[in-house]
């Protein structure tokens, strides 16, 4: 991978992570119908996940173990942005769980997501790849 593409790389897994992180900030706001929210967050993120699964495939034509990875590495960052966010609202309410555990949550929230991530995405991709190409010539 020349330099260019990883540079490319890394800037979208840091963008779409953003969007993980942006998706589970603004639907946490609401106060009512806390479970509609957080569907509606799963649904969005899952789109997310699914949009760039089919970016990696069918734009890039990343082999499914390369869309795994990157899909997998976006996840994780996503969950290490709210693993920080958290953290730092513990550091403004008086009231909060031993700070130990947040700094063990900036390791293992990126960690317990991105590993079902990486298996979901690698299933995907390997569907992905069995379809059927159709040629454009006669």
């Amino acid at each position: 991978m020349d330099a260019s593409a990883r540079k490319s790389w890394i800037s979208l897994a840091i963008l779409v992570g953003v969007v993980y992180f942006s998706v589970g900030k603004l639907f946490a706001l609401p106060t009512f119908y806390v479970r509609g929210w957080r569907l509606a967050a799963w649904l969005v993120s899952a789109a997310v996940f699914s949009a760039h699964i089919a970016y990696e495939h069918f734009r890039l034509s990343n082999s499914p173990l390369v869309t795994a990875l990157h899909a997998a590495t976006t996840v994780a960052v996503g969950a290490f942005l709210l693993a920080v966010g958290a953290t730092l609202f513990a550091m403004t309410v008086s009231s909060h769980a031993p700070y130990w555990q947040y700094l063990l949550a900036l390791v293992a929230w990126p960690m317990f997501t991105a590993l079902p991530a990486f298996l979901v995405a690698l299933v995907g991709a390997a569907l992905l790849a069995r379809l059927p190409t159709k040629s454009l010539t006669k």
